[in-house]
């Protein structure tokens, strides 16, 4: 099939071709408003230190080259599950599971960003600034670290950060236009009927010698 006769496809069942994908996006729609709760993200930065090797105790290139370099483990220690524990543990909690925490850092830098989403906006602030300081904590157990600072505090959002309703409506209003383009297309292709007289022509091998016209009474 063609383009030209794709869309003259779709001309000629243009209501299916409106009908179909705005109902998706509406009942899409409906249900992201409805059912779908609010998220909230609260983020919080820490700047990693390690101990210092100086015997004067001053802060050494050295130090700072081995602090970069210990980045990314806290930035892996920060998900383990000691933290999660700790942190729950210290808000009198079974767990965080309720929780997605996500933490990101680059090699160029000793700045950790680690962001909590959840449902209500002031737990994922008190979830945030708890594991930061559990993360502190727990780093200078196990790890060469002197301290992990928190440059800015977990603040409590004032919006919400999702979910994405906007994008999951134009998603489904997408691909309800794509079903009904290939329905209507299924439906030509499995339709043998023969409706003009071109394709009786092209169908018998034999030209068109005459037509009859349609006489309304």
């Amino acid at each position: 099939m063609t383009i030209i006769e794709l869309f003259a496809l779709m001309r000629k069942h243009l209501r299916v071709v409106i009908i179909v994908p705005v109902v998706c996006a509406l009942l899409t729609a409906i249900f992201c408003f409805t059912v779908l709760p609010n998220t909230y993200t609260a983020s919080v930065s820490m700047y990693v230190l390690t101990k210092s090797t100086s015997e004067t105790n001053a802060i050494t290139n050295q130090d700072l080259s081995a602090s970069q370099m210990l980045t990314n483990d806290v930035a892996t220690l920060i998900k383990s599950d000691r933290v999660q524990a700790d942190a729950a543990k210290a808000m009198n909690l079974e767990n965080l599971d309720d929780y997605n925490i996500s933490v990101s850092s680059q090699t160029t830098t000793r700045v950790i960003t680690m962001s909590v989403r959840g449902t209500s906006p002031s737990e994922v602030a008190t979830v945030a600034n708890q594991v930061a300081k559990t993360t502190d904590s727990v780093a200078q157990e196990v790890m060469e670290v002197q301290s992990i600072n928190v440059i800015d505090k977990a603040s409590e959002p004032e919006s919400p950060s999702g979910p994405p309703r906007a994008l999951y409506t134009l998603v489904a209003f997408l691909f309800g236009l794509c079903a009904a383009i290939a329905f209507l297309v299924i439906m030509d292709t499995a339709d043998t009927r023969v409706h003009t007289s071109d394709q009786a022509s092209e169908l018998l091998g034999v030209p068109v010698i005459g037509r009859i016209p349609v006489i309304q009474g």
